[in-house]
């Protein structure tokens, strides 16, 4: 039996067959060499590969090192602290409303920043740009959820899936359909016109949109009376403030070296900039926003209603000089590269006048 059992061993052993990964010997990398076969070039320009990790404004990556902990998550702001109940049903429809109008902004964020980060990719940009647009995608993340958390606080099922049951609510509702239809008339145009525009372009309608988020919520930390919010305020205005500083790394590096091309149509986006923004800024002009005629009615009597609250937006007058504050900010920083100004004549600044085009809108908050 062992001599059977013996014989079978050996006999399988005779047979062993080595796996195709085994050599006898390591090739010799200098006959491989002469087999190489180059590969073939990537025909598509607009794909994140070849991979690396140049780093050419060392400030992007001190800010994005800064960004690794934000010190903050929504969900350990203080809900439980905010009294719902002591709202009129009026002030929680219109502190819900002014939610669901910055959100069509905020909730917008981290898709468009996401969106930007993988072109950022594709046009082979260094890594620290990459990380910032990382950075900003996340911090955008957090605002989204605070406004949906406040949205859904003050009226379950908001913004849209709930029913009011005042006129006032009615009217936020409506008001809330309206803004919602045309963020998606803007998002349409952000996918058509992010491929086309390099760098410069989208970082100067970037800086715009920091400049003014910078300015909103830090005026709203101070206003509001309500713990919860101001504390909310307090965070997403240093976020914002860091975003800003992004944008001035980048522009300082690029400004001096636009083409007068590149120049001119700066001066478009920041009229269309200017155009979007002012639906939570200041109040919607008509070459973008398509609104009926009850919405500008509807929303003084909504943010009336919030101010009783305690909730802090600001009076007509007050966003008009904030918004005129933070246009300057950003004329002042392109002065000196020799980009001409558009003309603004909503908040009382004068400069060049320039077309709208709708389909090439690039302005982020």
């Amino acid at each position: 039996m062992a001599t059977t059992k013996q014989s079978l061993e050996q006999s399988l052993a005779d047979d062993l067959i080595p796996p195709p990964t085994l050599y006898g010997e390591m090739p010799n990398p200098e006959v491989l060499l002469k087999d190489v076969i180059e590969a073939p070039e990537i025909a598509n320009k607009m794909n994140i590969f070849p991979i690396e990790w140049n780093v050419q404004t060392p400030r992007l990556m001190e800010i994005y090192e800064a960004s690794r902990e934000p010190g903050w998550s929504p969900n350990e702001l203080p809900w439980d602290s905010f009294d719902v109940d002591a709202l009129t049903q009026d002030q929680r429809y219109a502190i819900s409303y002014w939610w669901s109008l910055l959100s069509v902004f905020d909730a917008s964020g981290p898709a468009v920043f996401a969106r930007a980060m993988i072109h950022a990719y594709e046009k082979k940009e260094e890594d620290a740009i990459r990380k910032c647009f990382f950075s900003v995608t996340r911090d955008e993340m957090n605002h989204e959820e605070v406004c949906g958390r406040a949205i859904r606080m003050l009226t379950p099922g908001g913004p849209l899936q709930f029913e009011p049951t005042t006129p006032l609510g009615k009217l936020a509702r409506n008001n809330i359909e309206w803004l919602y239809f045309n963020g998606a008339r803007y998002w349409d145009g952000f996918k058509n016109a992010i491929e086309e525009y390099e760098i410069p372009i989208l970082f100067s309608s970037f800086l715009f949109g920091e400049v003014a988020s910078s300015t909103l919520f830090a005026s709203m930390q101070e206003t509001t009376d309500i713990p919860l919010f101001k504390e909310a305020f307090r965070h997403i205005a240093r976020d914002e403030g860091r975003h800003l500083s992004i944008c001035l790394a980048v522009l300082k590096n690029i400004l001096p070296n636009l083409s007068q091309d590149d120049k001119d149509m700066i001066t478009k986006q920041i009229r269309a900039g200017f155009i979007f923004l002012s639906g939570v800024l200041y109040e919607p002009p008509a070459e973008f926003w398509k609104l009926p005629p009850t919405f500008i009615a509807s929303q003084r009597l909504l943010e009336e209603s919030a101010r009783s609250a305690g909730f802090g937006v600001l009076s007509h007058e007050q966003r008009k000089k904030n918004w005129r504050t933070a246009v300057l900010r950003m004329k002042q920083t392109l002065d000196p590269y020799g980009i001409k100004f558009p003309a603004l004549p909503e908040i009382g600044i004068d400069g060049e006048t320039v077309d709208f085009e709708i389909g090439k809108i690039i302005p982020i908050f």
